[in-house]
């Protein structure tokens, strides 16, 4: 039986609702832009990169990653914040950036858990106690005595709050003092490391894999739920030292609080079907990271309780706050 002109258009306004529906409400118009706070080639950015290929791939929409480094995120952070609020702008949330500048910083200029909200998750990593292969302790247990020898001597670079905690922690539970020596970018820090004017850099299993897949660096421990499958004879740091504590890399996607919750829903839905699909989950995977799916409920509860550890560490840690 033919329709009439007026069936035609229901049926035709039916199939426009049902493609918006399959289609993000950002569809359309300006392409996304992905800002991580930190510089190129650590995890952060590597995870971003991935992300955006898989938008692309998902949305035909063009992705580009803009790398704002310097004073631990929060310039890159800043950029996020003051950025549309319209899913076009997506900001690489970290450990530093949504967990430990809170604590860190009396002035800091944002407020993760209000100026942000959390639509992903790439999961949670873990990092390792690096030092040059020319140095003399190949232990956990060598690097302490020898820090205990001449205290204030050995120095370790940090270039993020994470690593900045996780050195402090492992000196305090340690009982040792070293002296810290800051860095923009964590690549930096690893040359210096090379050169011999660092002694040690606490750094994500990421950044550190291929220097210890290929001998420039030595990994004394890695801190992780268990010995890694890749490097098996890196032992823990708890192994020596069970005390210590502090929570594993957290890399995550983020976008202005004022995003409506259906584009935050829709984000959500994209990058727990991107960390949870090869290639990109065994990329995750080789990275040491946990990706799983998330939803956004999950993915605030697990900002509040995760941030409210940070006071805790930082006191233990007796860094000053800036």
């Amino acid at each position: 039986m033919p329709m009439n002109r007026r069936q035609l258009l229901r049926c035709g306004a039916a199939f426009g609702a049902t493609l918006a529906a399959g289609t993000p409400a950002w569809a359309e118009g300006k392409p996304i832009q992905i800002i991580v706070p930190f510089g190129p080639g650590g995890s952060g950015d590597i995870s971003a990169r991935m992300l955006g290929e898989w938008l692309t791939k998902k949305t035909g929409r063009p992705v580009t990653v803009d790398n704002r480094p310097g004073a631990n995120g929060i310039i890159g952070v800043e950029a996020a914040r003051k950025g549309p609020a319209d899913g076009t702008v997506l900001l690489l949330a970290t450990t530093s950036t949504h967990l430990a500048n809170p604590s860190l910083f009396k002035k800091l200029p944002y407020d993760p858990g209000k100026d942000f909200r959390l639509v992903g998750s790439f999961g949670q990593g873990s990092f390792y106690l690096l030092v040059n292969p020319s140095s003399l302790y190949k232990t956990v247990a060598e690097f302490v005595q020898a820090a205990k020898a001449e205290p204030g001597k050995l120095n370790y670079g940090y270039f993020n709050a994470t690593s900045s905690v996780s050195s402090a922690m492992f000196a305090a539970t340690a009982g040792i003092t070293m002296t810290g020596v800051p860095y923009k970018q964590v690549g930096q820090a690893m040359t210096e490391l090379m050169a011999g004017q660092l002694q040690v850099v606490f750094t994500d299993t990421v950044q550190g894999d291929a220097f210890v897949a290929s001998g420039q660096l030595r990994a004394l421990a890695v801190h992780s739920g268990e010995r890694l499958k890749r490097f098996p004879q890196v032992p823990l740091v708890r192994e020596t030292y069970p005390d210590f504590d502090v929570s594993a890399g957290f890399l995550g996607v983020a976008v202005p609080a004022g995003t409506p919750v259906a584009i935050q829903q829709q984000l959500n839905d994209l990058i727990n079907e991107a960390v949870t699909t090869d290639p990109i989950k065994s990329r995750l995977e080789g990275f040491g990271f946990t990706p799983h799916k998330v939803s956004l409920a999950e993915l605030a509860n697990f900002e509040r309780t995760e941030r409210a550890k940070w006071p805790k560490y930082v006191a233990i840690a007796k860094l000053e706050v800036q």
